[in-house]
């Protein structure tokens, strides 16, 4: 069964936007190509005239590519596409988009691949090939639910098996893997997977983003819902940030995805302010400061977030309307917790049954300075003192909400946000009535200034670790044999086939290892050795029988009635995979070798697993070993465990960070 994706032609607003933005990244693609080779036309030229004539070329492609970008910012702008389909009672929140990537061709490579490396017909494994670029093919366009994130966790956890398989750490596998920067649509090249595990993460996050915008934020479900998944969101991200610490594209640089968590987290902290509002707020004082408290944390984050976004390199490249947002959300919720502290010091009075200590407690931990001379004490009984400080809060959210909306008008993609520009003026509406109710004309121009309110809340957002990243995936290449030995890193000699003869029910060797199994203790005057057994060789079929993954008492009952005719075994040997020692010479002797040596350790903690007894010096040792093939080698390593070379744990592959130096950018 076929693994597919949304269908990619479905008019769906979403659809249409990334179909968009791919058509827009291929046109980003071509006016670079045309203005690098402009670029190299003018440093080839002397010629006036063709110079005059490639700089008007040259600004013609740098307007375009102008033009091109400024598409894909409104792409990265367009939040409508993203909410709720019912969604009119509440802000709307910025999703990411899903990165772009070229279409990758793994059959031929694959295929040549296993029978040059596995020694094997590369042709009986093209479902298998077949199905891993469903799969691929299919994370291009996912849905947004949990089952989209779960085929790019699929995807994504079949990755490291592939990496084992299929990519050496000494050679390039020719395979190229471009994926296009979601903010400037510039293509980033490489032949390695860690740009594919990186763009997946990212992918996962941004529709993990998708998937909380889309919520119904008018339920309880719906809001816990996108906090989950934007807490998710920022985990992912973060998790993308640590571990892929080079990535060449721009998103995917350090300081662009701290931005991005936190503008996460900020949405998540919208989303917790949202839900305690949602029954609706006691008109009593204790909440009425608690919900200041709690909004004012909103705002306080939201101004954090676009404190990172104005930074350069970041500002240069966000979504001018990601900013504008950011700035319109921290004034709309400064301006509500001042509008929250006003309504509890001008609605409410302390009355007799009033609990004095804790109005007096709750007022003191809300502001971080008091007016001169005055004591919470004083404001909560002097009424007078209660309505000017009411009235000083109520000017501020005045003053907040009409910079919200000043801002909502300087961004022209922003006008198209109906839904928020309703709210602003409701906002602000709300203030305004709520000043004209304590107006009095007898009173004097009053210019007690409000102080700040400390933010705070009961239900911080905090990166959630996802969950999804690593599923459970069976490798699609398992009939090629366990990872630990049948991997890109390991080299073997083609299979070869001995006869075995049993002499007195005996076959000369004995068997070990888990799958699969090993030759150790061989007779060397058996028959099985004359025929070219070798300690070490692991057995890889038994007649017709496909021994790859059996064990040794699988192995031993197909050998156990084996008659006199004998019966046919491939076996194969474990070459050094050691790459050739680099060539660099220091007095006649490899600098490689003479480090290693000075780097062996004599007074080591285990003598008893280390074979050799004496120890020739190393210049010595390397002329006498120079004469040897170097699959003959046996370098002395920190590692004394005693164990073959052939038995080792295949070690993983390195990070990310040792790739990107062969990262091209076209």
């Amino acid at each position: 069964q076929r693994v597919k994706g949304c269908n990619p032609f479905a008019q769906t607003g979403r659809s249409k936007l990334q179909n968009t933005r791919a058509s827009l990244n291929q046109q980003i693609i071509k006016q670079m190509r045309m203005r690098a080779g402009a670029e190299n036309l003018l440093k080839a030229s002397s010629n006036n005239k063709v110079k005059e004539m490639v700089l008007l070329e040259l600004s013609y492609v740098n307007s375009n590519l102008q033009l091109l970008m400024g598409e894909l910012e409104g792409l990265n702008s367009s939040v409508e596409v993203y909410q709720n389909t019912q969604e009119t009672a509440n802000i709307p929140l910025i999703a990411l988009g899903l990165k772009e990537t070229k279409e990758v061709d793994y059959s031929t490579l694959f295929k040549d691949f296993i029978l040059e490396h596995y020694s094997e017909d590369g042709k009986d494994y093209e479902d298998e090939i077949a199905d891993l670029m469903d799969l691929r093919q299919a994370c291009r366009t996912p849905s947004r639910n949990e089952a989209g994130v779960e085929l790019l966790a699929k995807y994504f956890s079949h990755l490291p098996l592939v990496e084992s398989r299929f990519f050496s750490p000494s050679r390039q596998t020719g395979i190229f893997f471009t994926w296009y920067d979601s903010f400037t649509g510039v293509p980033v090249c490489q032949q390695n997977l860690s740009l594919e595990k990186a763009s997946i993460l990212f992918n996962m996050a941004a529709l993990y983003s998708q998937i909380a915008t889309r919520s119904d934020r008018q339920t309880v479900a719906g809001l816990e819902e996108a906090i989950s998944s934007f807490q998710i969101a920022a985990g992912t991200l973060n998790h993308l940030k640590e571990t892929f610490t080079h990535t060449p594209s721009y998103d995917m640089s350090p300081a662009m995805l701290s931005m991005l968590i936190r503008m996460m987290l900020a949405q998540a902290q919208e989303c917790l302010f949202e839900k305690i509002a949602l029954p609706g707020i006691r008109n009593q004082f204790s909440s009425l400061m608690k919900m200041a408290q709690e909004a004012s944390r909103v705002s306080e984050i939201y101004d954090q977030v676009h404190q990172s976004m104005i930074q350069t390199p970041i500002k240069d490249n966000v979504p001018l309307f990601w900013s504008t947002m950011t700035q319109v959300k921290a004034n709309h919720y400064r301006s509500m917790a001042h509008f929250f502290v006003a309504s509890a010091l001008l609605d409410h009075q302390l009355g007799p049954s009033d609990d004095e200590d804790q109005q007096e407690k709750t007022l003191s931990q809300v502001y971080d300075r008091l007016p001169e001379g005055r004591s919470p004490l004083d404001i909560l009984k002097n009424k007078d003192e209660r309505t000017r400080i009411g009235k000083a809060h109520i000017r501020r959210a005045i003053l907040g909400h009409e910079e919200a909306l000043r801002i909502y008008g300087l961004c022209h993609h922003l006008n198209k946000l109906e839904a928020l520009q309703d709210i602003l003026k409701a906002s602000h509406q709300r203030s305004l009535n709520k000043s004209s109710e304590n107006e009095n004309e007898e009173e004097f121009t009053d210019y007690t200034e409000a102080p700040d309110i400390i933010s705070k809340t009961e239900h911080k957002a905090e990166m959630e670790v996802p969950a999804t990243t690593k599923v459970k995936v069976t490798d699609f290449f398992q009939r090629l044999g366990p990872l630990s030995v049948f991997s890109a890193k390991q080299r073997w000699t083609a299979p070869r086939t001995i006869r075995l003869r049993p002499e007195d029910r005996d076959l000369g060797f004995t068997l070990k290892g888990e799958t699969p199994v090993q030759v150790v203790s061989l007779d060397p005057l058996s028959p099985a050795a004359a025929d070219g057994l070798k300690e070490g060789d692991y057995i890889v079929t038994v007649g017709n029988t496909d021994c790859k993954w059996l064990g040794v008492t699988e192995v031993m009952r197909l050998l156990k009635d084996v008659d006199e005719e004998g019966i046919d075994i491939q076996v194969v040997s474990v070459m050094d995979s050691n790459p050739p020692m680099s060539a660099t010479f220091c007095g006649n002797l490899p600098k490689t070798y003479s480090m290693i040596c000075l780097a062996y350790n004599d007074d080591d903690k285990n003598p008893k697993s280390r074979k050799v007894t004496k120890k020739s010096s190393f210049i010595s040792w390397g002329l006498k070993n120079k004469l040897k093939s170097a699959s003959t080698l046996s370098l002395p390593t920190a590692d004394h465990s005693g164990t073959l070379p052939w038995n080792k744990p295949c070690p993983t592959f390195p990070s990310s960070s040792s790739y990107n130096n062969d990262s091209a950018l076209y």
